[in-house]
Formats: structure tokens, sequence, C-alpha cells
């Protein structure tokens, strides 16, 4: 196959163990990942030429390289918060698409909340406060207030109530009841959400991500490898990304995320509409982030989110377009930049492999086409990933 024209595929994903992980590291969490995403594909180790990985070491994805006994020819450790790995998903089927390497693994491991209940970190892990970020650190500025503040600003501009973005956690609590392995499973309803304690305003607990352990890892293979699977392929069918702002004043607009680019820019290299998406896995530290994520990839007019996330719309039964069918990092987990677990869960959706959660048309079939839009930082970095069977 000429370089550039290689069709790329995912051909294995798994997560290790998640939830509650104690007594563990972050790096054994990656190799049992990536062990078990190798044996969903069934493919060898060995031909595994790429590697991509963010967020853990000094030297990542040199470190992780190592520790899975790799020696890739091509390498990626873009980190931008929770898109990272959508951002990498698009690097590596470039790659892979221009003949630079044959089959790329992506794969991520954290034991966030081990390590807060050991004492080997706070809460409240700080960005730092040099360069853009020292005009906003002494005032106090937390990550979860600038996302505080710009679900405000929507609600403002337009007329979305508390009410509605409660909605979002919701149904991903009822979506989670379907996920065995969803750290939260048990029913919420508005006003359990509502009457939560407030965490910054207007987001009470219930609106923000848990807090978990967990890992996973996709493996990516040029379309000649295929036949050599164990599982069906589905294939990246078109890539977004984008980088917006990190200072808060250099935002233009609080209610226009950066999924509006990357968004774009993956359907349109994808030759696909938003309204022929089946499901959409999209990153939730925050309720607002999928009202507006949802906006900004264009299932619903600009201010609309609000009544688009009612009546169940996003719940896996009954639902016109189930959103994180796993129950999202509202409920399920949130190890961190849980960007890599958007993809894992929309393949095995693609696949007819998610048991009790799946997402079936109306014959009884699995959906063909499905989206994965990572968010980083505050808003500030988008990465979307349009896939097909």
């Amino acid at each position: 196959m000429p370089p550039g024209n290689r069709k790329v595929a995912i051909t294995g994903v798994a997560l290790s163990d998640c939830g509650r992980v104690d007594g563990t590291t972050p790096y054994a969490l990656h190799a049992q990942a990536a062990r078990r995403a190798l044996a969903d594909a069934g493919l060898e180790r060995d031909l595994v030429d790429g590697l991509a990985s963010a967020g853990t070491g000094t030297l990542a994805p040199a470190e992780i390289a190592e520790y899975l006994g790799l020696r890739p020819t091509w390498v990626d450790s873009t980190a931008v918060g929770g898109s990272t790995w959508e951002v990498m998903a698009a690097h590596a089927a470039d790659a892979i698409a221009a003949g630079h390497a044959n089959a790329v693994l992506l794969v991520y491991g954290s034991t966030a909340r081990a390590d807060i209940k050991a004492g080997r970190r706070t809460g409240t892990l700080s960005f730092g406060a040099r360069g853009p970020l020292q005009f906003e650190a002494p005032y106090g500025h937390t990550l979860i207030a600038k996302y505080a503040m710009a679900a405000r600003r929507h609600m403002i501009e337009h007329g979305t109530t508390v009410e509605q973005l409660a909605q979002v956690a919701v149904q991903a609590r009822a979506n989670a009841a379907l996920n065995p392995d969803a750290m939260f499973r048990d029913p919420i309803t508005v006003d359990d959400v509502l009457s939560g304690p407030m965490i910054a305003d207007p987001f009470t607990k219930l609106h923000c991500c848990i807090r978990s352990d967990g890992g996973a890892a996709v493996l990516l293979a040029a379309e000649e490898y295929v036949r050599d699977c164990r599982t069906d392929p589905v294939w990246v069918l078109g890539t977004g990304e984008y980088v917006s702002h990190v200072s808060m004043s250099e935002w233009p607009d609080f209610t226009v995320s950066p999924a509006a680019v990357s968004g774009r820019l993956a359907f349109e290299r994808a030759g696909v509409r938003p309204e022929e998406i089946e499901l959409a896995e999209i990153y939730d530290a925050f309720t607002y982030m999928t009202l507006v994520t949802l906006e900004d990839l264009g299932f619903c007019a600009k201010g609309e989110g609000g009544a688009f996330v009612e009546k169940g719309r996003l719940q896996v039964e009954g639902g016109d377009l189930p959103v994180n069918t796993d129950g999202g990092g509202l409920s399920a987990q949130h190890p961190g930049m849980r960007g890599l677990f958007l993809l894992v869960e929309a393949v095995r959706q693609l696949r007819g492999e998610a048991g009790a959660r799946q997402v079936r048309r109306r014959d009884g079939s699995a959906p063909g086409l499905a989206v994965a839009s990572g968010t980083g930082g505050w808003f500030c970095s988008s990465g979307t990933v349009v896939l097909g069977r």
C-alpha cells in the first residue's frame, strides 16, 4: 500500500482494573491494560513499533516503553490534559497511514484515588503558577472554578438551568447502572444533584466527576494486519484537534468549547454529518462539559444544549443520542486524563460488546458510527475522533 494511503483500524482495546485499586502502581496498570489490549487484538507484542503515553514519570513515554519491554521507533508524549488521547490517536493514525509505523499502542494508568487515600498527594493537585498561570493563580482561581464560571456564562446568555445541567449527571448514572464495572450505579434524581454540597457555584458534588484508579489501552494498526486480528476492526474515519487558550482572559467566548473546531475538522475529514452519529463518548469532568460539547459538535444549535439533554435523550435505554454509555467520568471511572476510556467504550459499542449497556439500532444490530471527543485543561484543548465499522 503506498505511503499515506493505508487505512487505520483500532484492533484492540482494554481497561485495567478500575475503580478502587489499592496496593499497585500506575506502571502496573499500564502493563495490565496493554497486555489485555494486545490479547483483545490477538496480535503479538513484537508487532508494536509505536507507543504513545503521557502523565506518568519524568520521561514518558520512554519510561513506559522500558517497563513494557518495548523499543518503539515512533513515539508521542503529547500532553494536553483530558484530550491527550484523542489527539494522540490522530497522530498515530497519520503515522500509520504514512508508513511511519505499523501498530501504535496508546496506554495510560493512574492511581489518582489511591494516592490521595495513602497521602502521597493532595486532592487539589496544582498546575503550577509559572508562565501565563502566574496571572490567575494568586487569585485562587482553581480548575473547577474555571469550569463553573463558563457554565454560569452559558446560563446567563442562553437561559440554561441548573436542573438541565443536573440531567446530565442523572442520565450518566442511568447508563452506569447498566455497567457492572462502574464505580457508582445507584440511581440519582435531579433533586439529589441539586441538594448536594456546593463545590463551585453552580456545581454541587454530583455535577463533578468522581475520582478513581485505573488504566486503559488502545491498539491502532494498519489495514494489512486486520486479517490477523481476533476481533473485527473499527476504522478511524476522521480526526481533528485544536488548542484554544490557557488564560481565561484569552478565551474569546466561555460558551464555545474547542470541540467546535476539532469536531468540525473530524466530521469533514470523515465525510460524516453529526446527525449520522449513533452514539457519542464525551469528556465529562463536569456536567457543563457534556452539554456544551454536544452543541459544539453540532448535535444541537448553540444555546439549545439545555433543552437537548432533557427527557432522557442521553440514555442508552430510550435515548435519541446515547452519550457516555459506560456512565462516563461522572459515574463510571475517572482516574485523571480520561480521554482514552472514551475510545475504549466507543469501540466496544461499535463491536456490539457492551453487554447490558449496548446501544442497538431498531433492527437489533450494533451501531455503525460513533464519535469520541476529549477536552483538556479548562476547555484549553480538544481532540475528536470519528469511528466506524
